[in-house]
């Protein structure tokens, strides 16, 4: 099991580091904007009405973007988590805990996906 984590190391890095950018830049901007844009007047209302929000989860292009709003953090939070448990001294279960982690993504990833497409 070792050896397949480290075969699967860069690609784990690499949907981490997609998803500290999704989750610090488009996370964040769409707290801001429903949490403050909008009860402060700076965004209007009718911005967030169903019809603009399923017009963008129709595009192919914003249900890419939804998907990766979905996926991407969870990847982020499974790969922290993961050195956390190192951290407090879990190495020797580092394959349990990465596999249980990295498969809790994964699936979580394929809900996302299936929720995405409407499957």
């Amino acid at each position: 099991m070792k050896q397949l984590l480290l075969k699967l190391e860069p690609v784990v890095w690499l949907l981490f580091g997609h998803g500290i950018l999704i989750g610090t830049i488009l996370l964040t901007g769409w707290i801001l904007v429903v949490n403050l844009g909008v009860p402060l007047g700076i965004v209007p209302a009718d911005a967030l009405a169903y019809d603009r929000a399923h017009a963008l989860a129709s595009n192919p292009l914003g249900r890419l973007i939804l998907l990766a709003l979905i996926a991407l953090p969870m990847w982020k939070g499974a790969h922290h988590l993961r050195s956390l448990s190192i951290d407090f001294g879990g190495g020797e279960r580092d394959s349990m805990v990465a596999s249980v982690l990295y498969g809790i993504a994964a699936l979580g990833s394929l809900f996302g996906i299936f929720a995405v497409l409407g499957l």
